[in-house]
Parts: C-alpha cells; sequence; structure tokens
C-alpha cells in the first residue's frame, strides 16, 4: 500500500512513548458518537416499523415491548452500531467521534487490527457499559490506560499530537 494512502494502518506503537487516552476525552468521543448511531437506530426503527405496518399491522400501533420483534430490533442496533463502530477503527482507528479529540485505536503490538479483535472489542465495551461502565473507569487505574476492552482485545487508544504541518 501507498505510505500516503488515507487509510493506512497507523505506525507501530508497540514500546512507544505515546500516551495512552484519557478517559474523559474517551467519553466526549462516546457522547459525539452518539449522533450517528442515533442516526442508524431511527432509520432501523423505521424500517422495522414499516415492515411491521406492511405485514397487516395498524399503522398507529406500536411493537410490543418484549416481544421476540422488539428483541430482534435491539439486537439490529447493537449489531449496526458495532458495524459502524469495527469498519471506523478498521479504516483508520478513529470513528466520527475519535476525530475531533485526536483519538485513535491500534493494536498493541503495531500488528494491523483484526476483525475478530474489533468485534471482542465492541463486545466487551458493551459489557462494561452494562456493568455501569467499570470497564471504562478502569482505565484511571490502570498504568497503561488501558480498558477492558482494550486488553481484551490486544488494542489501545492513543492520543495523537496535533498536526504541526
Amino acid at each position: 500500500m501507498h505510505a500516503n494512502a488515507p487509510h493506512d494502518t497507523p505506525e507501530p506503537v508497540a514500546g512507544s512513548t505515546r500516551a495512552g487516552a484519557h478517559v474523559g476525552k474517551r467519553l466526549l468521543a462516546m457522547l459525539y458518537d452518539l449522533l450517528p448511531v442515533l442516526s442508524l437506530w431511527f432509520l432501523l426503527g423505521f424500517l422495522f416499523t414499516l415492515g411491521y405496518t406492511l405485514a397487516g399491522h395498524a399503522p398507529r400501533e406500536n411493537i410490543a415491548p418484549w416481544s421476540p420483534l422488539q428483541w430482534l430490533l435491539w439486537l439490529c442496533c447493537w449489531l449496526v452500531t458495532g458495524a459502524y463502530a469495527t469498519v471506523s477503527w478498521r479504516r483508520g482507528g478513529q470513528t466520527l467521534g475519535l476525530r475531533p479529540w485526536r483519538l485513535r485505536v491500534v493494536s498493541a503490538d503495531g500488528a494491523a487490527l483484526a476483525w475478530p479483535a474489533l468485534w471482542r472489542r465492541y463486545a466487551v465495551a458493551t459489557l462494561s457499559l452494562a456493568a455501569g461502565g467499570l470497564g471504562f473507569w478502569w482505565a484511571w487505574i490502570d498504568r497503561d490506560r488501558l480498558t477492558w476492552h482494550d486488553r481484551a482485545a490486544g488494542t489501545r487508544m492513543i492520543h495523537e499530537p496535533k498536526n504541526r504541518s
């Protein structure tokens, strides 16, 4: 691949002196990422509602709470969010929310980010959020500022210096 290609794998960070990303910036990036994710969820909700209506239900009838269809909708939302995150991380290490904070997900050993590791990272991050964010808060006491999902996936989030060009 050409060295200046926009989606090249970042430089190796094994033994790097780059600081791990601060938890506060990570949380702000997640808040930014909520905007495109909510858009995807609204689109999915619309498609599910359209399909529900076309299946013969009254136009103003809601999908029943805790029904199998609602569980399927939640699963689809989780998968679409995971696709957004993993594709973004794979294509350059950044989601839209990570860019303004100059944060980047990289492999801890400098290798290319692999799909299984990225999906493991996403799944463990989901569990961490479900546990009140414990895996994220862990980065405050971890010597390398790594979260549970970084440890599980062999990744790390780095803070890049300002581009001085």
